[in-house]
């Protein structure tokens, strides 16, 4: 497939280069590649499944690799390899149960009147199904207790029964993959839609005359507090500036264009300003397993600050944004540095960068990070797309998007 291999180097080229900014564009421009991967992909008659999931992991691995740091990637790269894994497994259930899923109707019958499609299986034939696919057994099928030697019979000894199985084996292909399709085309739609269904629930967090901090700029965390002022909540929002890059600004511009009450502060200032606060709000770039936070640089600065005052700390991420691995996991690469030059000129400072005489490093070194970690210690709630969740519960929200077989690429 020469035009998709062109479009995975392309895109890999643009998450090289940093040319998508953003958690939200990155995840939506990975999934529409990954949906055009799974459309052009011959799938074989035995082991479909295994082939799309192999093809999705080459390219995933590409795209991981890529960017490490934007862990959105590898977010939805996993969400799509879930899709395969759980339609792969209603057609397997489907199948050995007896259901015609082949766009056949009931009055299409053979001669001695029983239906072309697989034989009705048991309840325990159906469990021991479910535990022969690629997902670990659901709770039901565990407290079914199915002897683990149960196997499902998928071929016959009849030679009619075995053509018309080969004729159903290619649908069942094409079905799956058109199933697939339908389930990441419902992928794209949510990650297009999470800052709507997060800004849905503004109203019941914000009330009259609060003080909002927030730190950085997000286009959650902005939707959020418009959601609030089109209810016609009146309050007023701290904007820390986020130094060096100064997103803040950018934030306060969009908030005073949409008619919040805004104030900029220094960074500095979170801990001075904490005591005047309700409520501290920022966007997620990733949340991960444990519940911790990886945002803006300076977050956790106001984690402290919330945490020693008292102050829920607040933090909005779409269901891309959360990350199956942890923090201490070798493949998660929490941090990257930026150019010095956003915090020093380098002609008023090359005196300073000189190297020392008879030494091998410079006499000034400037470390630039981009991102924060907060532990889910100084998380008070997560509002995501699916509603606020505790911190202790994202690690089972977090297991209903992925499969333990993809933690690793």
């Amino acid at each position: 497939m020469p035009d998709v291999q062109s479009m995975v180097l392309e895109f890999v080229n643009k998450l090289r280069k940093r040319k998508i900014e953003g958690s939200q564009a990155t995840a939506r421009c990975t999934v529409e590649l990954l949906r055009s991967v799974i459309s052009h992909q011959r799938v074989p008659h035995a082991n479909q499944a295994s082939a799309l999931i192999d093809a999705v992991k080459a390219v995933g691995a590409q795209l991981v690799a890529a960017n490490p740091v934007e862990l959105a990637v590898g977010n939805v790269v996993r969400r799509v390899l879930h899709i395969i894994r759980e339609e792969d497994l209603s057609l397997a259930t489907a199948a050995v149960a007896g259901l015609d899923l082949l766009d056949a109707s009931d009055d299409d019958e053979d001669v001695n009147g029983k239906g072309i499609g697989y034989p009705a299986m048991s309840a325990a034939v159906v469990a021991a199904a479910a535990r022969s696919t690629l997902r670990p057994p659901s709770l039901q099928t565990l407290l079914e207790g199915t002897p683990e030697s149960a196997t499902v019979p998928y071929t016959s000894s009849s030679g009619a029964d075995s053509e018309s199985k080969t004729a159903d084996k290619s649908s069942i292909t094409r079905k799956l993959k058109h199933d697939v399709i339908e389930g990441v085309n419902q992928l794209i739609h949510e990650i297009a839609g999470c800052h709507e269904q997060i800004a849905e629930q503004a109203v019941e967090h914000i009330h009259q005359n609060e003080v909002i901090l927030t730190l950085g700029s997000s286009r959650t965390v902005l939707e959020f507090l418009c959601a609030a002022k089109e209810k016609k909540r009146s309050f007023r929002v701290f904007v820390a500036e986020g130094a060096p890059r100064y997103q803040g600004h950018l934030l306060a511009k969009e908030l005073v264009a949409r008619g919040l009450q805004t104030t900029v502060i220094t960074d500095s200032a979170v801990f001075a300003m904490i005591s005047r606060v309700n409520m501290v709000i920022i966007g997620a770039h990733a949340v991960m397993a444990n519940g911790g936070v990886i945002g803006p640089v300076g977050v956790n600065m106001a984690a402290l600050a919330a945490k020693k005052h008292a102050v829920p700390f607040v933090v909005l991420a779409g269901s891309h944004k959360l990350c199956p691995l942890y923090p201490h996991n070798p493949e998660v690469l929490l941090n990257e540095l930026r150019s010095p030059s956003e915090l020093l000129d380098f002609g008023e400072f090359s005196d300073c960068l000189d190297f020392g005489a008879g030494s091998g490093s410079p006499l000034l070194q400037v470390v630039n990070p981009t991102f924060d970690y907060v532990p889910p210690s100084l998380v008070s709630l997560f509002i995501t797309d699916t509603g606020g969740h505790n911190p202790s519960y994202m690690y089972r929200l977090i297991a209903d998007y992925y499969s333990a077989d993809d933690l690793v690429m």
